[in-house]
C-alpha cells in the first residue's frame, strides 16, 4: 500500500476562510509528518503566496523529513486568474518560491496550467534549466480543466495528453496532478494508464471529492462567501442530496473495517496503482492524521467490487 501526502491549499486559500489560522495550520503539518506523510503539495497562487509561507514556517528544522511540490503559472488577480508561462517569469516565480519556501530546492515543481500565448516547450524548457541549476530536482504538470473537453465530446483528459506528449520530448515529466476520486474517476480511463506505461507519478488532487467524500457534509448547509464550493455545481444542495449514495456506500464499507468514509474513499485512490499519491487537503491536525491512516486500509475485492457498483455521481450539467 502506498503513502497519502498533504494538500495544502484549504490551510490558507479557497475554503473557509474563518477557519484558516496560521497556529492550527502548522499542528495540522507537523502531525501528518509525525503520522508518516511525507509530500507535502503547496502552489504559489494559494493564497496568493501565503501557503508557501506557511510550508516554509512548518518545515523549520524539518525540511529533511519532508517532499516539497509547488506549482508555477498562474497568477492571482482581483476577481480573475491568468496564465504565466514566459521562461523570465518562470525563472523569478522558482526563485520567490524558494525564498518563501525557506528551501534552497524544491524537490518536485509542477507547472499548473500552461499559457495559451506561451509554446508550452518554452515554459517547459525554462523549468527544465532550473533542474539543471540545481533549484529543481524534478518537473511535474497539473492536467487541463475539463469541462470544455466534456462538452466537446472528447475525452476528459486528451489535452492533457497533448501536452505531455510535447514537453517529453524537451524534459522528462516525473509526475502528474490531476482530480481522482469515488466520484471523479475520469482519470482512470487514459492519464493514469499514459503515466503508468511511462513509471510517471500520479498525484491524485481532491482525493476526497472536495470533503463531500468524508461524510461530513450537509446537503443544503452553505458555505462561506469565499469557499469555492460556494459556486461549484457539485455542492448545489440538489446535488449532494443525489449524491449521498456514493457516502452512504463508503460508510458501509467504512463501518466493516472500523474505518472512517474519508480512509476507505483515500484507500480506494491508493489501490489504483503503485504510482498514485491521493493529496488530500485539510486545516485540522485530527483529519491529517485520519487521512495519513488510509496507507494502513486494505480494501478487499468485495470491498472494492462494492464501490464500483456505487451510483456514478451526479453533476449540475447531468
Amino acid at each position: 500500500m502506498g503513502a497519502v501526502g498533504l494538500g495544502c491549499m484549504p490551510m490558507s486559500w479557497a475554503y473557509s476562510a474563518s477557519q484558516q489560522r496560521g497556529d492550527r495550520a502548522l499542528r495540522a503539518v507537523h502531525a501528518a509528518l509525525d503520522a508518516g506523510v511525507d509530500l507535502l503539495d503547496t502552489a504559489d497562487m494559494y493564497g496568493p503566496f501565503t501557503n508557501e509561507l506557511l510550508v516554509g514556517r512548518a518545515l523549520k528544522g524539518r525540511r529533511a523529513e519532508a517532499f516539497v511540490s509547488t506549482k508555477c503559472g498562474l497568477l492571482v488577480g482581483d476577481q480573475h486568474i491568468v496564465a504565466n508561462g514566459r521562461p523570465g517569469y518562470v525563472r523569478r516565480a522558482c526563485d520567490a518560491s524558494l525564498r518563501r519556501l525557506q528551501t534552497d530546492v524544491i524537490d518536485l515543481y509542477q507547472l499548473h496550467r500552461a499559457d495559451p500565448e506561451v509554446p508550452v516547450e518554452e515554459t517547459w524548457g525554462a523549468m527544465a534549466e532550473l533542474v539543471s541549476a540545481g533549484k529543481v530536482r524534478a518537473l511535474g504538470l497539473c492536467a487541463v480543466g475539463a469541462r470544455a473537453s466534456r462538452r466537446s465530446g472528447a475525452r476528459t483528459h486528451d489535452g492533457t495528453i497533448r501536452q505531455l506528449e510535447r514537453v517529453q520530448q524537451v524534459f522528462p515529466v516525473s509526475a502528474v496532478q490531476a482530480e481522482l476520486s469515488v466520484w471523479s474517476p475520469q482519470a482512470l480511463e487514459s492519464l493514469l494508464p499514459w503515466c503508468a506505461a511511462r513509471g510517471v507519478g500520479f498525484l491524485a488532487a481532491m482525493p476526497l471529492g472536495n470533503g463531500y467524500l468524508t461524510g461530513t457534509l450537509t446537503p443544503g448547509q452553505g458555505f462561506e462567501p469565499e469557499d469555492l464550493r460556494a459556486r461549484h455545481p457539485r455542492f448545489t444542495a440538489e446535488m449532494m442530496a443525489a449524491n449521498q449514495p456514493l457516502v452512504v456506500g463508503l460508510r458501509r464499507v467504512a463501518e466493516r473495517h472500523g474505518a472512517t468514509p474519508a480512509q476507505v474513499a483515500l484507500a480506494w485512490v491508493l489501490h489504483q496503482g503503485p504510482q498514485v499519491v491521493p493529496v488530500p487537503g485539510t486545516k485540522r491536525e485530527d483529519w491529517a492524521v485520519e487521512n495519513a491512516g488510509a496507507s494502513g486500509l486494505a480494501l478487499t475485492e468485495h470491498d472494492l467490487a462494492e464501490i464500483d457498483r456505487l451510483p456514478a455521481p451526479r453533476e449540475s450539467w447531468d
